[in-house]
C-alpha cells in the first residue's frame, strides 16, 4: 500500500515537471518578453554590489550558500542556454517536490532515512540532468549551423553588406538556436549596445570556443580594420577543422566510453535478473542488515568506477 502511494505521489509530481519543462518553449510573445527580460538585466557587477549590500540582513545559511555559490544565477543561466523559458523558482519547485516524492518512496520501501534520502536527491536530480541534456543538445546544434552562418557573412560581406546586414541575412536564413541567438543582438544593438557587447553577452548565452573566435575575429576588425570577410573565411575552416578532430576523437574512444557504460549498468542488470531468476540468492542483501551495508558500499563503488572512467575518457582540446 506504502508502494501504490509513493508512486503516485511521484506519478503526480512528474507529471507536474513535464509539464513545467515541455511547456518551456512558450508561444512567440513569451519568448519576446524572456529575451527582452534577457537585455534589460543588470551587469553581474550590480548584482555583487547589491548582494554585498545585503549581506548584513540575511543572515541564514541558504541565503549565505546562494551568494557564495551563485547557484540560482547559474540555474537561471542553463536554463536559458538550454532554451527553457521558465522560472527559476518553477524549476526549484519541481526539484523540492520530486525530492519529496522520492524521499518518501523510499522511507515506504526501505524504511532506511539514508537511502530516502539518496533516492530523494536522486529524484530531485532529474530536472537537473534534463536541463543540461536541453543544453548539451542546444549547444551542438549551435555548433553546427556555425560555420554555415559564417560562409552566409563572408558572401554577404563580400558583396558589400555591411555586418549588421550579414547578420540580419543570417537571423532570416537560420533557425533556433542560432537565429534567435543573433535576434538577440541585433536587438541589442538597436537599443544602442556596442556590437562587440551584444556579442559577449551571446558568448554568455552560448559558451562555445568557436563563438569565442568570432568574437576575437570582430573586435580585431573593430580596432585594426582589416578585412572580415577573409577573417571569417579562415575562421569557417578553422571550426570545420575542431568539429572534424572532435569527431574522430568521438570515435576513437567510443570503444572506452562503452566500456564504462557497461560497467556501471552490469552490476545492475545481474542483480535484476537474479532478483527476478533466483530471489534467495539476493534475499540478504536486503533483508540482513550487512547485505544492506555491502550492498550501499558496492553501489559507492559501482558509482565510483563509472564516472573515473568517463573523466579518464574525456578529452579536451
Amino acid at each position: 500500500m506504502d508502494f501504490v502511494i509513493a508512486g503516485g505521489v511521484f506519478g503526480a509530481i512528474f507529471i507536474v515537471f513535464l509539464i513545467v519543462m515541455t511547456g518551456g518553449g512558450g508561444s512567440e510573445t513569451d519568448q519576446a518578453q524572456e529575451m527582452l527580460r534577457r537585455m534589460s538585466r543588470p551587469d553581474e557587477d550590480d548584482n555583487d554590489v547589491t548582494a554585498r549590500r545585503r549581506k548584513p540582513e540575511q543572515g541564514k545559511l541558504a541565503a549565505a550558500l546562494m551568494r557564495r555559490f551563485n547557484l540560482v544565477r547559474k540555474l537561471e543561466e542553463s536554463l536559458w542556454q538550454a532554451g527553457l523559458y521558465v522560472r527559476v523558482s518553477d524549476a526549484i519547485l519541481v526539484m523540492v517536490l520530486l525530492f519529496g516524492a522520492g524521499g518518501a518512496a523510499g522511507e515506504a520501501l526501505s524504511g532506511d532515512s539514508l537511502v530516502a534520502f539518496v533516492i530523494g536527491a536522486a529524484f530531485a536530480s532529474i530536472p537537473v540532468f534534463y536541463i543540461r541534456f536541453r543544453k548539451n543538445r542546444r549547444l551542438k546544434a549551435f555548433s553546427a549551423q556555425l560555420p554555415f552562418a559564417l560562409d552566409l557573412i563572408k558572401s554577404s560581406l563580400e558583396a558589400g553588406h555591411t555586418l549588421l546586414r550579414a547578420l540580419q541575412v543570417v537571423v532570416g536564413e537560420f533557425a533556433d538556436p542560432l537565429g534567435s541567438e543573433f535576434r538577440t543582438v541585433l536587438e541589442q544593438v538597436r537599443l544602442g549596445l556596442p556590437l562587440t557587447r551584444a556579442m559577449e553577452d551571446m558568448l554568455k548565452r552560448v559558451p562555445e570556443e568557436d563563438l569565442r573566435l568570432l568574437l576575437v575575429a570582430v573586435k580585431v576588425q573593430t580596432e585594426v580594420g582589416s578585412s572580415l570577410a577573409v577573417i571569417v573565411t579562415r575562421l569557417a575552416e578553422v571550426i570545420r577543422t575542431r568539429q572534424r578532430l572532435k569527431l574522430q576523437i568521438q570515435t576513437l574512444t567510443a570503444q572506452s566510453r562503452m566500456g564504462g557504460m557497461v560497467v556501471g549498468c552490469l552490476p545492475i542488470v545481474v542483480l535484476g535478473a537474479f532478483y527476478f531468476i533466483q530471489p534467495n540468492y539476493i534475499h540478504t542483501l536486503f533483508s540482513d542488515p550487512t547485505g544492506l551495508k555491502i550492498l550501499k558500499f558496492a553501489i559507492a563503488l559501482d558509482a565510483m568506477a563509472f564516472f573515473t572512467i568517463r573523466k579518464l575518457v574525456q578529452v579536451k582540446f
